[in-house]
């Protein structure tokens, strides 16, 4: 908004907070600044999540917003939440765990209003670019802290090449930025614009050689090809699959004999797997193999209604063998590294119908062509795979991914099908 003709700074200044489109554009900078600062701080990815809600409250068409609520894609993740409270009733745990356990589901209220916001504000672009030159930089941060320790700000000497954070929590985002970047590269290259397509292809292949050569979650190495597979299947024809699939095998073949890192990373599954069958040790593997098996067993003991929001702390506790020979089965824990698992212990087929329902709407919803429904639709598939080996759409980080991702583009898709919906009506 420009300055009138003699209006002073105070006048200027009230007639901004009496725009709509002023709060409309700051609401749009603080999404901006959430999604560029998720990467490096939660702190301040949750203090401009805030304000970013707190500025929609003075122009907020309350009647449009709850219309906008009824929608499935808004239903579910908010029947998820209830389910969460309501589940509160029927739990042993102290009340204090039961409401710290109802903490991770309370994000999912914020994806109906970035839906809602998004399908009103033509700065969605805005947010993923964000995302991406934040990555970009982070990925940067990742070399120089590779070869330079001292300057990361985490002080765990295991986890190599992370300044902030944790290597699933890099190896997450970059996966999603590398494999992303897919769908524009070819849109650019079918439109012969090569030199641009091959700035997004070095950007690309910048966050694969991070993953191979500094650090790399064996989630993300499990779940890229999957994530590459679906975008094969999607938008590419056979015979550019089988280059596609070709020059992938070839660069994996490539790292892995270049990259001692890599094959470390890969090895450790065996590794882990044959250290808890036979000694029973608590590897990471084996740790996930043990919560998955007392996890089936909890929710077969209550299928219907699970044991209630923040049991699941307490129902390991129970199962627990102290002193066994088998240390993985004394350890306890309130997360089973599993989020189907996750919900079905604390609210049995009940949670997950609700579960699954969000994730399959959310897919739907991206079921057409363009960017945005590109990059809502991965953020889908890498959410549903990667939950397979952890509570991603719990766990902070990952689950504002999803939230911010889902709510973002959705919001794009829905503002382009009622644009295109318009200029139909009006051809008609």
């Amino acid at each position: 908004m420009t300055a009138l003709a003699g209006e002073t700074p105070g006048q200027m200044l009230r007639r901004r907070l009496r725009s709509p489109a002023a709060w409309r554009e700051t609401v749009d900078l603080f999404a901006i600044l959430t999604a560029a600062s998720l990467p490096w701080s939660t702190s301040l990815a949750g203090i401009f999540n805030a304000l970013m809600l707190l500025c929609m409250v003075p122009y907020l068409d309350v009647r449009a917003f709850l219309q906008s609520l009824k929608r499935p894609i808004c239903v579910a993740p908010i029947a998820l939440v209830l389910l969460a409270l309501v589940g509160t009733l029927w739990s042993d745990a102290a009340w204090g765990a039961r409401f710290y356990a109802v903490n991770p589901t309370v994000k999912l209220l914020v994806l109906p209003v970035l839906l809602y916001h998004f399908e009103r504000s033509p700065r969605g672009w805005w947010v993923f670019v964000a995302f991406l030159v934040s990555c970009a930089l982070l990925s940067v941060m990742s070399w120089l802290v590779a070869f330079y320790p001292n300057l990361a700000l985490k002080t765990d000497p295991a986890e190599r090449g992370i300044f902030v954070k944790n290597y699933i929590d890099q190896s997450q985002e970059f996966a999603l930025c590398a494999v992303a970047l897919a769908y524009p590269i070819v849109m650019l290259l079918r439109e012969k614009r090569y030199w641009f397509a091959a700035l997004l292809t070095a950007l690309a292949l910048s966050f694969f050689v991070n993953m191979a050569f500094v650090v790399v979650s064996r989630t993300a190495l499990v779940t890229i090809p999957i994530m590459f597979g679906v975008f094969a299947l999607l938008h590419l024809r056979w015979r550019s699959i089988a280059i596609v699939a070709a020059a992938l095998l070839a660069g994996a073949f490539l790292a892995w004999q270049v990259s001692p890192h890599l094959r470390h990373t890969a090895e450790r599954f065996t590794d882990d797997y044959t250290r808890y069958m036979e000694r029973g040790e608590p590897t990471s593997l084996g740790l996930r193999l043990e919560f998955w098996r007392k996890s089936l067993g909890f929710f077969a003991e209550a299928p219907i209604a699970g044991h209630g929001t923040g049991s699941t702390r307490g129902l390991f506790e129970r199962v627990a063998t102290p002193g066994s020979q088998h240390k993985a089965s004394a350890e306890v824990i309130g997360n089973p590294h599993n989020q189907t698992l996750n919900v079905a212990v604390q609210w049995g087929l009940i949670g997950v119908a609700v579960l699954y329902t969000i994730w399959i709407l959310h897919l739907l919803l991206f079921r057409g062509d363009g960017l945005a429904n590109w990059i809502g639709f991965l953020v889908v598939v890498q959410n549903v795979f990667t939950s397979l080996f952890n509570s991603h759409l719990f766990d902070f980080h990952e689950g504002w991914m999803y939230v911010i991702g889902v709510g973002v583009a959705g919001g794009m898709v829905i503002r382009a099908q009622q644009a295109e919906a318009k200029m139909r009506e009006a051809g008609s």
